[in-house]
């Protein structure tokens, strides 16, 4: 693994390059992956332009949420395809109840109210988030 993606392979790191249209992953010969779960040197891996949008593939609402997030619900929490890689994050933007498989989003960073903690977050392509 070269020292450039060992640097980036810190989830903070990722989630600052994702929060300024830099979003990435990593793609090998046998698997591609976000950090933080590049931990092994098992293959060179080469840091790939994660695609600007993806497509919902499974989603549900979620009514009682952990108290770092209780000042949101009810919201929808999705798992997102972007090309190789597949992540997992809040739907802000749109009613919770409207978010369908299928629907394109694009990736965020979003901030919890409560704990202040950063974490992924997807929103309608095309629509700005005040969130």
């Amino acid at each position: 693994m070269s020292d450039e993606i060992t640097r980036g392979t810190d989830y903070d790191a990722w989630l600052d390059a994702l929060e300024v249209d830099d979003g990435y992953y990593f793609r090998g010969d046998r698997r591609a992956t976000v950090p933080p779960a590049v931990t092994e040197e098992t293959d060179e891996l080469e840091r790939e332009t994660l695609p600007e949008t993806g497509t919902v593939e499974s989603k549900t609402v979620i009514r009682v949420p952990h108290p770092d997030f209780e000042d949101a619900a009810p919201y929808a929490i999705a798992i997102v395809e972007f090309g190789p890689v597949t992540l997992t994050g809040q739907v802000t933007g749109t009613d919770p109840e409207a978010v369908e498989t299928g629907l394109t989003v694009e990736a965020t960073v979003l901030e919890a109210e409560t704990s202040g903690k950063r974490f992924v977050g997807f929103r309608p392509a095309g629509e700005v988030s005040d969130r």
